[in-house]
């Protein structure tokens, strides 16, 4: 049961996006051309759902298309420079490529054995798979929509993640204890660097100068200088570290430890653990707000988000989800949190309210709304067409511009 549990929040561990915070509560008109649309992978119904979070002038949060994608689908991850989502599928080891605009599948691009997850370049130009059944990371160009160079890494690699400056691949290598460091440049190993017992998850400094690897089999996290590739510290955190969540500020770490019930603190200038705070029973993943004030998290063992006020260090909600909740993204206003809910095939909708005397509460579900089979993964994906509405054409005006 415990490996089950595990395998579940191992699929959901992926980043995130950054977007602003305490916004009114009634949305601004964007115009006709703007669109805004969570992805979810459904696992075992092999497809993908599409959310509608376009304000008119508030979302709907209804299912807008089932699309079918490849066997068994897990990470997706969003183009921040095109309008294009990128599903892995597990089961059929290749990449499904969705326009955003119109919500089809436009191109299948097949990988190597067993791929979970994905990682895009800031430049929007290449993808990153580790294909953990076959010990190496396919490296995609997502203009081509080619393979052009496969690496062949350690042994069960879980995770690749590119560095924000696009010139390392940083590889977590579960049965091998070790990271790999790729030359995104010239797609070569450039180091391999022991760690600690099966790493997983991975966060990278903005200024791609530190790697941070949680090791689920060790209840540690190493922290890894990319510059000269050698292990700075391993540090001691709570029992199954499984999700790790950056300030966007780059100044602490977030770690769930899963089998402690608890988050820990890490300073990252300092690479030290400080307090570690209950949150909830199994917390699976932790997303935190564009300001820093604020930490959700997943409890995948009790079936509610923990609201964490970060500056005063402490829960400030609990809130109901589905069974299983697991995965996190937030709207891009950030009025709204949604919540992956592996066990019931729904997604949790809770939103930030404006606290009266009446109704003092900051946070309430909003809906939940039915998808797939054994949903796992969620990415939002807020853009304006790149040809306009009807309503927006003027001679010789052109709109291009992705937003996120």
């Amino acid at each position: 049961m415990r490996k089950f549990l595990l395998t579940v929040i191992f699929l959901g561990i992926i980043g995130g996006l950054s977007w602003w915070y305490l916004r009114p509560q009634r949305l601004p008109d964007y115009g006709p051309s703007y669109r805004e649309y969570a992805y979810i992978t459904n696992g075992k119904s092999n497809t993908v759902s599409v959310l509608d979070l376009t304000p008119r002038p508030l979302p709907r949060f209804n299912v807008l298309k089932t699309i079918s994608v490849g066997a068994n689908p897990t990470g997706l991850a969003a183009n921040g420079k095109k309008n294009e989502i990128y599903v892995v599928n597990t089961d059929s080891s290749n990449v499904s490529v969705i326009d955003a605009e119109h919500n089809q599948v436009v191109a299948t691009i097949g990988i190597h054995g067993k791929p979970y997850f994905i990682d895009v370049s800031q430049d929007g130009q290449r993808a990153y798979v580790a294909n953990s059944g076959s010990a190496n990371v396919s490296v995609i160009d997502l203009e081509k929509r080619i393979v052009v160079g496969t690496v062949r890494v350690g042994n069960a690699p879980g995770l690749a993640r590119v560095t924000p400056d696009g010139r390392t691949v940083v590889v977590s290598n579960r049965n091998d204890n070790t990271v790999s460091l790729i030359d995104a440049t010239n797609l070569t190993v450039r180091a391999t660097v022991p760690v600690c017992q099966q790493p997983e998850d991975i966060a990278i400094l903005q200024d791609s100068s530190k790697a941070f690897i949680a090791c689920s089999g060790a209840g540690e996290v190493a922290a890894v200088d990319l510059k000269n590739a050698k292990l700075l510290t391993s540090m001691d955190v709570g029992r199954t570290p499984v999700n790790l969540a950056l300030k966007p500020d780059g100044g602490e770490l977030v770690v769930c430890n899963f089998d402690s019930d608890n988050i820990s603190m890490i300073e990252t200038t300092t690479n030290e653990v400080g307090n570690s705070y209950l949150i909830g029973t199994h917390p699976a993943r932790g997303l935190v707000t564009a300001d820093s004030s604020r930490l959700y998290v997943s409890n995948f063992g009790s079936n509610t988000v923990a609201v964490y006020d970060i500056d005063n260090g402490r829960v400030i909600a609990s809130l109901p989800a589905g069974s299983r909740p697991d995965g996190l993204a937030l709207s891009a206003n950030e009025e709204y949190l949604l919540v992956v809910d592996s066990g019931s095939g729904d997604v949790a909708v809770i939103e930030k309210r404006k606290a009266t005397k009446a109704d003092p509460a900051e946070y309430g579900l909003l809906t939940l709304t039915q998808v797939g089979w054994q949903p796992n993964n969620i990415v939002v994906k807020a853009f304006r067409l790149t040809k306009p509405a009807e309503a927006e054409r003027r001679p010789g005006k052109k709109m291009t511009r992705a937003m996120d």
